[in-house]
């Protein structure tokens, strides 16, 4: 299993009803969002990010509209994951 650090994200379009993630990437890879929830429920790979220096660990949450990730830090969920830059 790889402990994955994401540095960049991609959201729908504004014009969107919802501002979803699309994509997540690092240092030479982007997946889509479904590939990284797979992957985190199948326990094969873990990813974080890195907020003011400290690790947020990335986890998937059932939501209304169905799975989403999301950071957990401190004992909290929270919307990090949208502050990271786009991806190219």
């Amino acid at each position: 299993m790889a402990d994955v650090q994401v540095t960049c994200i991609n959201k729908q379009p504004r014009n969107s009803t919802h501002e979803g993630i699309t994509h997540l990437g690092g240092n030479g890879w982007k997946w889509t969002r479904n590939e990284v929830i797979q992957s985190i429920r199948g326990k094969t790979n873990t990813f974080f990010t890195r907020v003011n220096g400290t690790r947020a660990d990335i986890g998937v949450v059932d939501g209304q509209n169905g799975p989403y990730v999301r950071t957990y830090a401190d004992g909290k969920w929270n919307d990090n994951l949208l502050a990271l830059p786009e991806c190219a």
